[in-house]
């Protein structure tokens, strides 16, 4: 799903935390969203998944504004998933149950992303006693559930684990590449960037500073951006 941002603009209380002329993120691809803290990266990921309404501009999805129907077609996962009072399992088959998918129908897919996640012998554990690694493996294993057409993933592996972070970006790469989902991934860590993203946007002070290819953004001389690699 391509997604256009024109003249974006969010205020609280008199200030104004987001200001974005123009932003196109292409279907298909795998983009990166950097910057320090509170640079409005977040605020935009909300407005984009219909969470956090705009102060004025507009976004579009594929040429279409964010109706209910559109926006059932994103799916908008935090830093700090949240997960239900139930199993690893029925976790990752709620979006299959609320979209009518009968139990026969519901157990491969889950039964699927429980062992692409390897997590599989916590299946009937309770969600809400899984360890941060096992947390955010389940909660992106919901979101893939019901195949949505775009992913958006605010800092899905801080702090986590390598072996979790290795299993969460290859799922990440691996539907881009052989179904085309669009992923927009905030991350801090210019590494990561480098290895899954196809473009990547740089913000500070809720504007945007920087905004195409992974070789572009490293060659930038930009001395925020010069810091901020240097940095992490």
């Amino acid at each position: 799903m391509q997604i256009a941002i024109d003249k974006l603009t969010k205020t609280y209380h008199g200030k104004t935390v987001l200001s974005l002329d123009s932003l196109c993120l292409e279907s298909g691809k795998i983009h990166g969203i950097l910057g320090p803290n509170g640079s409005g990266k977040t605020t935009l990921m909300k407005s984009v998944a219909g969470l956090l309404a705009p102060t004025s501009g507009a976004i579009t999805y594929n040429g279409l504004p964010g109706d209910e129907a559109v926006l059932k077609k994103l799916t908008y996962a935090s830093h700090t998933p949240y997960l239900f009072a139930m199993s690893v399992y029925d976790n990752i088959a709620y979006p299959l149950k609320i979209r009518k998918y009968g139990k026969a129908a519901a157990a491969p897919i889950v039964e699927g992303l429980l062992q692409e996640f390897k997590i599989e012998e916590i299946a009937k554990q309770n969600a809400k006693k899984l360890s941060g690694g096992e947390s955010q493996k389940t909660a992106l294993a919901r979101a893939l559930s019901f195949s949505p057409d775009t992913l958006l993933l605010d800092e899905p592996t801080a702090n986590i684990d390598p072996q979790s972070l290795k299993i969460i970006e290859a799922a990440l790469i691996k539907r881009n590449r052989e179904a085309g989902l669009t992923v927009i991934i905030i991350t801090h860590n210019p590494s990561q960037a480098y290895r899954i993203c196809d473009t990547l946007s740089f913000m500070d002070s809720g504007r945007l500073l920087f905004n195409g290819s992974v070789e572009a953004f490293k060659a930038s001389d930009n001395p925020v951006i010069q810091d901020f690699i240097t940095l992490n």
